[in-house]
């Protein structure tokens, strides 16, 4: 009697944390339709609406105790940035401590992978400057850029939400 084990191996799921900066809520309900999607995915979402650089190094880095409770492979941290670019090119109010605590930290993130959402207005010419900016200075930290930064045009995509959860289905196998 001749047996044939056949094993089909899982594809590691990520743990992601959803960054937002968001000024008017428009980036929330973007981060919140990616988060949607990628629990579909069976993802680990958690979404920061206050971001905070010490809380999401500790859920990008869980201790070894919260590892072993965990079914998820924190071998492969991702961040999803959603931000929006304020007034001349600037942060919103909610992401500006999250970006200084990242440029002043010396905290190694080589193991981070991260994709950025820019929401910006195209008429301004400082359109998605902020996401711009901060993916520059995660890229400065070591991190892994896996694709390049996705921006709506609030003046033409009516949806973005729906936008959004599109290209996290389309980038899925990166994920």
């Amino acid at each position: 009697l001749n047996t044939l084990v056949i094993s089909i191996k899982r594809p590691v799921m990520s743990s992601i944390q959803i960054i937002v900066g968001s000024m008017l809520g428009g980036t929330e309900y973007v981060a919140e339709a990616c988060e949607e999607t990628l629990n579909s995915l069976d993802h680990k979402v958690e979404v920061h609406l206050q971001p905070d650089f010490n809380h999401i190094i500790s859920k990008t880095f869980p201790s070894k105790n919260e590892q072993n409770n965990n079914s998820v492979s924190e071998e492969n941290p991702i961040w999803i940035i959603c931000t929006s670019t304020h007034g001349a090119g600037e942060y919103p109010d909610n992401f500006k401590q999250f970006a200084s605590d990242l440029e002043n930290c010396d905290q190694d993130l080589s193991t981070v992978s991260f994709l950025t959402i820019g929401i910006g207005d195209s008429s301004y010419d400082t359109f998605c400057k902020a996401a711009q900016d901060i993916s520059k200075a995660i890229i400065s930290k070591g991190c892994k850029q896996i694709t390049a930064i996705k921006t709506f045009d609030m003046s033409e995509d009516i949806d973005p939400e729906d936008l959004a959860q599109q290209w996290i289905l389309t980038n899925s196998d990166l994920i």
